[in-house]
C-alpha cells in the first residue's frame, strides 16, 4: 500500500492548507465477540486556506462504502485508492467531510487489536495508533501537527466496559449499550484511543494542591485479576503527579488518567491521553525481582511524564521524535531518583547499566544517525524508535540539564509548557526556553550533540612524582571513526564531566570516593584539570563519575589493575555499574578478551548486591560466551559459568531476589546430564531449593530449557499447558515447541511465521524466541538461505510490526562467519531492499561482523 506511507513535504503542505477543527467518530464493535470488520463513520470539520484546493485523507480499510464532501457524495472508487481518499474542490474556510467505512480489527497490534482470553473466552479490545494508524480506525488526517478535538460513540456488546481519552459515561447514561463521550480536548491523531471489553477495573483519585482531584483507575483482564498489585501502581502514579506538577508548574492537563494493562501489546507502553496502554506482562503473575518493579515504575512514569510532553505539546513532525521520548526517559528516571518517597533512589545506577549500554551498542551500528534524526517519511519513523531517539537522548538531555543547571532547565519547560499548551512545536522552541532561563548559548552545544552521529572516547592521562603526587591530569577525548555507512563525521564534542577519586579503605575493604571535580571537557583533543594537581594519585580515578554525560570511558592502566582486582568493592552503585558497563563495552569492541571478561563478572559478581545490575551481567556473559567467544574455547567458559550459576543458586539467601535471578540464569544454561536432571527435578518437586518457589513462570523457564535440550517432549509441554492454560501459558508453550532440537520442530515454527500470516503478533515472537537456540547451530544453518530468500516478500506483504520481527528475530545471528556476511551482502545487493528494511538488515550484519572481532580477539587471549 504505497499511500501509507506519508512524506514529510506531504505533511508539510497539507499543514499549510488545513486547520481541523473537530473529529466524531461512530463505531459499531457489537460484532467484536466474532471479529471480522467494523462499521466506522468518521465525521470531521475542518478549515481550508484556499478556495478550490486539492487534498487527502488517510484510511486504511477494506471497504469504503461512503464519501460525502460538503453535502456532495462522491465516487468512491474514484476517490479511495492506496489508502487515502482524494478531496477536490475544497472550500475556503469551513468543510465538512464524512466518511462510511469497514474497517478491519487486527491481530498485530497495530490499529484495533482484538485478542480472546482463552481462561473466558472473551474478547478484549484496545488501540495502538502511533505512528500512523488511527487511520486503520477511522479517516484521519494522520500527522501530529494536525490537532483537533475527537468525540467518540461507541456501540460495544452488553456487559462491556468502553474507555476512551475522555471519562468514562456513567452507566445511567449508556443507552442500548451506546457508550458517547464528551469531545476531548485538541490533541493528536495517534494518541487517541479506545479499549473496549469486559476488563476488571480499580478505581482511586489523585488528590493534589489547591483541591485538584484527578480519577485514576486501572484496568485488566478478569483472569489476571488476582495479581492485580493497584496500590502500588497507584503509589507510583501519584508520586509522579506530584513530582511532575511542581517540576512543571502546570496542572494535569486531562480530564482523568486510566491505565490499562492490556494483552499482546507491541511496546512497553502508549501514552494515549488520559487512557495510556501498558503491557499486561507487567501485570505479575509471579514472583520477580525488585528490578522489573522498577522497571515497571520507569514505564508508568515515563508515560505519565508524556501527558504534558508529548500529548499537552506535540512535536510537529517526527524529525523531534527523539525530543518526546528522551524527555519522557530523562524525567521518569530522575523522578525515580529524587522523590523523596521512590523505592529506586538508585535509578541512575540502572540507567548507566542498561539504558546506556542500549544506546552505545546503537550508536556503534552503520545505522547510527544524528539524535535530530532526517525523517523523511513514515518509514524512516518506524524504525527510528531506537536506542538513539530514547536513550542516547535521554543521556545528552542528562548533560544538558548538568550544563544549564537543574533548576534553569526546569524554569525553561515550564514556560514552554505555558506557552505552546495544545500546541505543536519544534526543538528550538524548546532551547530557547533554555537559553532564556540559563543564560546559556546552545547553539553549538545542539550543534555537536543533536546533529552528529557517533561516541566519543574519554581516556585521563596522569603523571606524578616520586612522591605519588599529581603533577599533570588531563582528559584526552578520542572520535572513532563511524561505522561504514554511518551518516556524517567523527566529531570532538563538549562534555560535562565529574571524575571521581576512589581511594581502596583497608578498615572496610570498600572503594571510597575521596575527592570529585566537576568541569566541562572542550571539544578538543586534551582538557587540562588543574583542579586535581598537587594531590596525592587515588587507587582509582574514574572519568565520568555520576555519568552525567554520554561517552566511552577507558581506565588508566593503575586504575584497571585496582578496579579489576576490586570491581565489587565500590561503596557506591553507581561507579560499580559505570565499570561494568565498560568492561562490557570493551568486550564488545574486542578489546577485552571474552574468557577475561568471564573472569571479571566471577570475580566481582558476588560482591554486586544491585539486583538490575546483577541480572544484565547474567544478560550480558551468556551472550558474550553465545557470540563473543573463540569457537574453540566457548564450551569451557560456558560450562564455567554455567556450574557459577549453579553454586549462586545454592548460596544465595533463601526467598532472595538474587535466589530467583540465579535460578532463572541457571535455567538459561544448564547443559550436563546432571544440570539437566536437577532442572527436572525441581519442576517435578522431588527436588527443592530452600526458600526457591517454583512458581508458574520459573516452571516454563525450567521446561523451556529441557525442550531445547530434548528433555522434555510434547507430551511434557501440553501437560505444563494444561496447568496454565492461559495466554502466556500458550505463549510459552509455543516457545518450547520451536526449541526443541529437532528438524521438524524447527520447519514447524519456521512455516508458522513464514509460510503462513496466522499467527497474532505475541505468538509470533514467541515461536521466534524459541526457534533461535545458541546450542542449535548445526539446526539453524540451513535457514540462512532460506531467510534471504524470503524476507523481502514477507516485508512487502505484512504489516510492519509482524515483518519487523520475522526481519529481525530471524537473522542467522548466530551464524558467526564470514558465508553469513558475504551471503548479506549479496542480498543487500541484488534484493534492492527499501531503507528500513536495508536498515534492519544491515544492523543484524553488523552484529555479526563485531562477533567475529570478538571472537578472534579472545582466541588471541589464549596465545
Amino acid at each position: 500500500m504505497p499511500g501509507t506511507n506519508l512524506t514529510r513535504e506531504e505533511a508539510q503542505q497539507r499543514a499549510k492548507l488545513l486547520t481541523v477543527d473537530s473529529y466524531e467518530i461512530d463505531l459499531d464493535l457489537s460484532g467484536a465477540q466474532e471479529g471480522g470488520t467494523y462499521p466506522s463513520v468518521t465525521t470531521v470539520r475542518f478549515q481550508s486556506a484556499e478556495a478550490g484546493a486539492e487534498t487527502f485523507i488517510d484510511l486504511v480499510a477494506p471497504a469504503v462504502h461512503e464519501v460525502v464532501l460538503n453535502g456532495t457524495s462522491l465516487d468512491v472508487a474514484a476517490v479511495f485508492r492506496d489508502s487515502r481518499i482524494t478531496l477536490k474542490h475544497l472550500q475556503q474556510g469551513a468543510n465538512e467531510l464524512r466518511v462510511v467505512a469497514d474497517c478491519a480489527y487486527t491481530n498485530t497490534g497495530e490499529g484495533l487489536h482484538r485478542f480472546v482470553d482463552p481462561v473466558d473466552d472473551q474478547a478484549y479490545l484496545y488501540t495502538q495508533f502511533e505512528v500512523p494508524d488511527a487511520r486503520r480506525v477511522f479517516a484521519s488526517f494522520e500527522q501530529p501537527d494536525l490537532k483537533a478535538t475527537f468525540q467518540f460513540t461507541v456501540k460495544a456488546p452488553e456487559g462491556w466496559t468502553v474507555i476512551s481519552n475522555s471519562p468514562t459515561p456513567a452507566p445511567a447514561e449508556v443507552k442500548d449499550n451506546v457508550w458517547v463521550f464528551e469531545p476531548t480536548p485538541r490533541i493528536s491523531t495517534y494518541i487517541t484511543a479506545l479499549i473496549v471489553g469486559p476488563y476488571h477495573s480499580v478505581h482511586s483519585t489523585y488528590e493534589g494542591p489547591d483541591g485538584q482531584v484527578v480519577p485514576l483507575g486501572i484496568y485488566c483482564r478478569p483472569s489476571l485479576a488476582e495479581f492485580l498489585d493497584a496500590d502500588a501502581i497507584f503509589d507510583v502514579t501519584r508520586q509522579g503527579f506530584d513530582w511532575f506538577q511542581e517540576k512543571f508548574a502546570y496542572a494535569y492537563p486531562f480530564a482523568k488518567y486510566d491505565q490499562l494493562f492490556v494483552p499482546e501489546f507491541n511496546a512497553g507502553a502508549m501514552e494515549n491521553a488520559g487512557a495510556v496502554t501498558i503491557r499486561d506482562q507487567y501485570v505479575f503473575r509471579s514472583k520477580v525481582t525488585d528490578a522489573a518493579y522498577e522497571v515497571r515504575a520507569e514505564t508508568i512514569l515515563h508515560e505519565l511524564a508524556h501527558m504534558w510532553f508529548g500529548d499537552l505539546v506535540t512535536m510537529e513532525w517526527w524529525n523531534d521524535l527523539w525530543l518526546n521520548e528522551s524527555f519522557a526517559t530523562y524525567t521518569s528516571i530522575a523522578c525515580q531518583a529524587y522523590h523523596p518517597e521512590s523505592k529506586w533512589p538508585h535509578a541512575w545506577t540502572t540507567f548507566a547499566n542498561s539504558m546506556k549500554t542500549w544506546a552505545y551498542r546503537q550508536d556503534q551500528l552503520p545505522s547510527t544517525h544524528p539524535i535530530m534524526a532526517e525523517i523523511r517519511d513514515l518509514d524512516d519513523v518506524l524504525v527510528n524508535f531506537d536506542g538513539i531517539t530514547y536513550a542516547k537522548g535521554a543521556s545528552v538531555l542528562k548533560q544538558l540539564v548538568a550544563y544549564v543547571g537543574m533548576d534553569e532547565f526546569f524554569k525553561g519547560v515550564q514556560a514552554y509548557f505555558q506557552q505552546h499548551a495544545f500546541g505543536n512545536t519544534r526543538l528550538s522552541d524548546l532551547l530557547g526556553a533554555l537559553e532564556e532561563t540559563s543564560g546559556r548559548d546552545l547553539t553549538a552545544w545542539s550543534k555537536a550533540w543533536l546533529e552528529t552521529a557517533g561516541i566519543n572516547v574519554l581516556r585521563p592521562e596522569i603523571e606524578t612524582d616520586a612522591q605519588g603526587v599529581i603533577t599533570s591530569f588531563k582528559v584526552r577525548q578520542e572520535a572513532p571513526a563511524l561505522p561504514a555507512g554511518a551518516q556524517g563525521e567523527p566529531v570532538l564534542r563538549p562534555h560535562r564531566i565529574a571524575i571521581g577519586c576512589y581511594g581502596l579503605d583497608e578498615a572496610s575493604g570498600k572503594l571510597l570516593r575521596e575527592r570529585r571535580v566537576e568541569l566541562d571537557i572542550a571539544a578538543a583533543e586534551l582538557t587540562d584539570v588543574p583542579e586535581l594537581v598537587g594531590h596525592p594519585r587515588p587507587d582509582v580515578v574514574l572519568l565520568n563519575d555520576d555519568d552525567l554525560s554520554y561517552a566511552k570511558v577507558r581506565l588508566d592502566a593503575e586504575s584497571l589493575a585496582k578496579v579489576t582486582a576490586h570491581l565489587g568493592d565500590f561503596e557506591a552503585s553507581l561507579p560499580r555499574a559505570l565499570c561494568w558497563a565498560s568492561a562490557w563495552d570493551m568486550t564488545r569492541d574486542g578489546e577485552l578478551a571474552t574468557r577475561d571478561y568471564l573472569s571479571l563478572v566471577l570475580s566481582g559478581i558476588s560482591k554486586e548486591s544491585d539486583i538490575g545490575v546483577v541480572q544484565s551481567l547474567h544478560r550480558q556473559v551468556k551472550l558474550a560466551l553465545d557470540l563473543y567467544a573463540d569457537p574453540a574455547w566457548r564450551e569451557t567458559g560456558l560450562a564455567a559459568w554455567t556450574e557459577a550459576t549453579l553454586e549462586h543458586l545454592w548460596a544465595a539467601a533463601p526467598g532472595s531476589d538474587h535466589q530467583l535471578a540465579w535460578a532463572r540464569a541457571f535455567a538459561a544454561t544448564a547443559r550436563t546430564a546432571e544440570q539437566l536432571d536437577l532442572l527436572a527435578a525441581l519442576l517435578d518437586g522431588s527436588q527443592t531449593v530452600e526458600g526457591l518457589v517454583v512458581d508458574t513462570e520459573l516452571r516454563w523457564a525450567f521446561l523451556e530449557r529441557l525442550a531445547a535440550t530434548g528433555r522434555a517432549d510434547e507430551a511434557a509441554i501440553a501437560a505444563e499447558l494444561e496447568r496454565d492454560r492461559t495466554a502466556a501459558g500458550e505463549r510459552h508453550a509455543a516457545t518450547a515447541r520451536a526449541a526443541r532440537p529437532t528438524a521438524e520442530a524447527k520447519a514447524a515454527a519456521w512455516s508458522s511465521v513464514v509460510e503462513s500470516s496466522d499467527l497474532p503478533n505475541a505468538v509470533q515472537e514467541a515461536v521466534i524466541g524459541g526457534f533461535v537456540q545458541a546450542d542449535q547451530r548445526d539446526l539453524l544453518a540451513p535457514y540462512a538461505a532460506k531467510y534471504f530468500a524470503a524476507v523481502k516478500e514477507i516485508w512487502d506483504t505484512r504489516s510492519h510490526e509482524i515483518a519487523q520481527q520475522i526481519a529481525v528475530g530471524l537473522y542467522p545471528s548466530l551464524l558467526v562467519s564470514q558465508e553469513t556476511l558475504d551471503a548479506t551482502d549479496a542480498w543487500l545487493a541484488s534484493a534492492e531492499p527499501n531503507a528500513a528494511l536495508r536498515r534492519l538488515v544491515s544492523e543484524s550484519r553488523a552484529g555479526v561482523e563485531r562477533a567475529l572481532r570478538a571472537q578472534a580477539a579472545d582466541a588471541a587471549a589464549s596465545a
